[in-house]
């Protein structure tokens, strides 16, 4: 009886035991995961939502450039071409042919003509003759920037470009398409609005591909259109752009000021471009929060939201292009998010679906082996039972307790010698420590990420304060000279920027001043100004005329610049003892000139071309005479192409008005207002493009020095 109660009483505390320890790791097991799964999903919507706002801002740079760079090539063609109509007679008339197949896939150019145009009209003959000398220049402007092609519209119905396309314009029988540009949308809207503008999305007539097309009218000087410039930007380019940075869940789409999908990289039906008769406007659609979404986006930058599609739900983002006035829409799966942290439980499920069945297992042999004992045994049966039972519930309550104070001061679960047991116990604890260990290193990772984030972020802000220093900053620059004041400031768009000022003694007698703006932003564009920086100065100081030095800056530049980046520079040479100013324009603004009546006038110099763009290039001197107390100003684009939330340029005139109403104040209280004004035009818009500029004023000597 005694051997049968003992057997009883072992096997009822051993059934007891081994079922609260299996409820006790099941409720541990659980309480670890749902830990586990908490904290991932908080890490990985952090991660997901800094990641995402940074690389949409990139990304949305980025496709900005590419409409800028159009936008930028369209305004040079237009300037130049307004430069032929108006004076025809300083310009030779130059051959031109239709299309021809063999200059298939070469930089050619071509004529088309609509059906109701006669070729042997000899005013046909006369202006086709004019547009064809812009030929080089327009070529080059292919060459130089690898683009697709450059064209010229005419009210007459003829048409003259630069393409790769020559092939493109016959049909299978041979013979040519009909094409009247006249009939072209972006020629009626470029025309209707009077201004440079950007097309909705339109099937191009030569290649047939979608594209977007950058059209700028140009008139006579009597205010009749002369023609229309344009250049293609194909979606296929933009698309290739945007997929190359895109990851598995997300997306990338631009939409116009109409609402309508212009170009995407994804398959949700909500977001496939059309051209403008089939498109849809999203903010009047079904899914009103994406509709939100977008009218938001095109005001300003949004916060990231989460917005439901067909697919599921998204985060997602709009970022405004600046250039074209749309916006960039950025999505990330939410599903796909949350990717790690299905992983992560699984992975969890399996150790701990491995550590049950080896503690099965052990529990299993040891009650045999238990049982068998207590048979020959029984007089040790009690006892066994009690030591059994202290070895098995004193480890897992000490791992229920290690379990229960883990939190951020003490994050790991770590091994001890209480739990080597040699047995499932031990089995059960080596797996919470390496499910402990590989979640801390998880979240260390997650720690060094951001840490190197806000590392680059610190390098860029010392980027920022080496550029400053590198331009003269202390003023008045040469406190012992009475014969000048001169006051300069640059204000980056970002981190770093891509203007530069420059003023510096050549000899006693000789003051340089340069003011300069290199194409594009950030860091290149700041690398690049301070390589031209250092090359205009020591040319200027080795003697020889503003030109002489832009065209030797220029050739020097043009050896090493692979990246063809290029930059505008105005130079000029103070002569401080007459007040003669020696100066040569390389594409820059003009500059502001203070006049005897104490009013400030325009100099409109003659540009040459920009620095960094084609080599042997010549530039011209001219002079200007500086009186005693007479002022000059000089600039970069930044300040007239400033606008504000309403979309309306600074301009040219606002800042000859500020000028003129504080004439009497020196260089550094004139900067000053303008500042101010500046600030006050632009309100809370974003800014985007350098700041800079540059006033000196002449004093000379007293006559009795002389």
């Amino acid at each position: 009886m005694t051997i049968l109660l003992s057997l009883l009483a072992y096997g009822g505390l051993t059934m007891y035991q081994s079922g609260m320890l299996s409820q006790l790791a099941a409720e541990t097991s659980q309480k670890q995961q749902d830990t586990i799964t908490d904290t991932t999903v908080g890490i990985m919507d952090q991660v997901v939502r800094e990641n995402m706002e940074r690389s949409s801002v990139l990304e949305a740079q980025i496709t900005d450039d590419m409409f800028r760079s159009a936008k930028t090539r369209v305004m040079f063609l237009a300037d130049y071409a307004t430069e032929v109509f108006a004076h025809p007679e300083n310009y030779t008339p130059h051959t031109y042919a239709p299309p021809k197949p063999e200059n298939e896939g070469k930089l050619a150019t071509q004529v088309l003509m609509a059906d109701d145009v006669d070729p042997n009209d000899p005013e046909i003959q006369k202006n086709l003759g004019l547009v064809a000398s812009m030929s080089e220049t327009m070529i080059s402007l292919c060459s130089v920037t690898d683009i697709a092609n450059i064209y010229l519209g005419m009210p007459d119905g003829t048409f003259f470009s630069v393409s790769r396309n020559s092939g493109q314009w016959f049909l299978e029988d041979g013979s040519m398409k009909n094409y009247d540009v006249r009939t072209r949308h972006w020629y009626q809207q470029a025309e209707a609005e009077g201004k440079l503008c950007f097309s909705d999305v339109e099937v191009d007539a030569t290649t047939g591909q979608m594209n977007i097309v950058c059209a700028m009218p140009i008139y006579y000087p009597d205010g009749k259109l002369a023609a229309v410039a344009g250049a293609d930007v194909y979606l296929n380019d933009i698309m290739e752009s945007l997929g190359a940075s895109d990851v598995e869940g997300g997306f990338r789409a631009a939409v116009n000021h109409d609402g309508h999908v212009l170009f995407t990289t994804s398959t949700e039906p909500e977001f496939q471009a059309r051209i403008s008769a089939e498109a849809a406007d999203l903010r009047t659609g079904e899914n009103t929060e994406l509709g939100q979404l977008v009218t938001d986006a095109l005001e300003d930058q949004t916060d990231i939201r989460i917005v439901k599609l067909g697919s599921g739900n998204y985060y997602m983002m709009g970022v405004p292009l600046e250039t074209v006035s749309w916006t960039l829409i950025t999505a990330f799966s939410e599903e796909r998010a949350e990717t790690p942290v299905d992983m992560l439980q699984e992975k969890y499920t399996e150790i701990q679906s491995e550590a049950t069945s080896t503690y099965r297992q052990k529990a299993n042999n040891s009650k045999t082996i238990a049982f068998i004992c207590i048979a020959g045994l029984a007089a040790l049966l009690l006892l066994n039972t009690v030591i059994v039972g202290k070895r098995i519930v004193r480890p897992l309550n000490k791992i229920t307790k290690r379990i229960t104070e883990l939190g951020e001061e003490n994050p790991e679960f770590k091994m001890e010698e209480t739990f080597r047991t040699g047995d499932e116990i031990e089995v059960l604890a080596e797996s919470f420590a390496d499910l402990s260990h590989k979640t801390v290193e998880y979240v260390g990772e997650v720690r060094r990420v951001t840490a190197e984030n806000e590392r680059i972020g610190t390098e860029l802000n010392l980027a920022r304060r080496i550029q400053a220093e590198m331009l003269p900053n202390i003023f008045p620059p040469f406190p012992e000279r009475t014969d000048m004041n001169i006051y300069a400031s640059m204000q980056p768009a970002k981190e770093v920027g891509g203007d530069f000022y420059d003023f510096f003694l050549i000899d006693n007698e000789h003051l340089g001043l340069v003011m300069a703006d290199v194409s594009g932003k950030g860091v290149p564009a700041a690398l690049f100004m301070m390589a031209a920086k250092i090359l205009v100065q020591n040319h200027t100081m080795n003697g020889g005329s503003p030109a002489e030095v832009l065209q030797k800056v220029n050739n020097q530049i043009c050896q090493k610049n692979k990246e063809q980046m290029f930059v505008t520079v105005w130079l000029g040479i103070l002569n401080l003892k007459t007040g003669l100013l020696t100066a040569a324009n390389a594409g820059h603004e003009y500059p502001i000139l203070q006049g005897e009546d104490g009013r400030y006038e325009l100099v409109k110099d003659k540009h040459g071309f920009v620095i960094g763009g084609l080599e042997n290039v010549k530039y011209k001197d001219y002079t200007l005479q500086l009186n005693r107390g007479m002022k000059l100003f000089v600039y970069t684009d930044g300040i007239p192409e400033a606008t504000n939330e309403a979309g309306e340029f600074y301009g040219t005139e606002r800042l000859l008005e500020t000028l003129n109403e504080h004439q009497g104040e020196d260089p550094t209280e004139l900067i000053h207002h303008i500042h101010l004004d500046l600030k006050g035009f632009v309100g809370n818009a974003a800014q985007f493009d350098d700041v800079t500029m540059l006033c000196v004023q002449f004093l000379g000597t007293e006559p009795n020095e002389n």
